[in-house]
């Protein structure tokens, strides 16, 4: 495929934001550190068990709702309701990978049109962006919560195409989740697997038509 995307659509959560320092979040709070991947997996698992079934549901109601189910045995420092609120607050002060800023410097002089679809709020992309000094650089936030379902249901991708007023054909998911590009291909766009880890790509899931290192590869790629 060689046609140039009309739309680069960028997933939000790990994919733009670093999430690492929700781990100290956990510790704050006298938690270990590993349950913060522990809540986050549960939290995806439960929003696509929705997705699957045709509901929809709120990131922040689903993941306070979790937190309260992790935390439930830890002895923490202070009440579970303060627990939950303090973890859920670290999102506000998630900062953007190293990567993202010049990565989408080279897409934006390049003439992309460039937008956001996160299963988290756009509140929470708007305020990541912002402070990344980065905002202006996307047309739109987009979020699955003004969606029938979350990612990686063909509802939420759908979505974005109509909100973009394109077709998903003429579409590039950007993530670095597998499963939101295999969610994305099958809803046909075009797909770009951001690979930081050098992680190994599940066999099972459609193959990315782009896979790069750093963001800051794409434009390249995409030329």
């Amino acid at each position: 495929m060689t046609r140039t995307p009309s739309v680069i659509v960028f997933d939000v959560n790990e994919t733009l934001s670093d999430m690492t320092p929700l781990q100290e979040r956990f510790t704050d709070i006298g938690a270990p550190a590993f349950l913060a991947r522990v809540w986050f997996a549960s939290l995806l698992r439960d929003g696509f068990a929705l997705a699957a079934s045709g509901g929809n549901a709120p990131f922040a109601v689903i993941g306070a709702e979790g937190l309260r189910g992790v935390l439930r045995d830890v002895p923490l420092d202070r009440s579970l309701d303060e627990a939950v609120q303090h973890v859920l607050d670290g999102f506000a002060e998630l900062a953007l990978h190293p990567d993202v800023a010049s990565g989408l410097d080279a897409l934006k002089a390049a003439g992309f049109r460039m937008v956001t679809l996160s299963n988290g709020s756009a509140g929470v992309a708007q305020a990541l962006l912002t402070a990344g000094g980065v905002r202006h650089g996307f047309e739109a936030l987009l979020s699955v919560e003004d969606a029938a379902a979350w990612k990686p249901a063909p509802a939420a991708y759908a979505y974005a195409a109509d909100a973009c007023g394109a077709v998903l054909t003429d579409m590039l998911l950007v993530a670095v989740h597998p499963w939101d590009i295999h969610g994305a291909a099958q809803a046909g766009m075009r797909t770009a697997w951001l690979n930081r880890a050098d992680e190994v790509y599940p066999s099972y899931f459609t193959t990315p038509d782009f896979t790069v290192r750093e963001l800051a590869e794409l434009a390249g790629a995409l030329s």
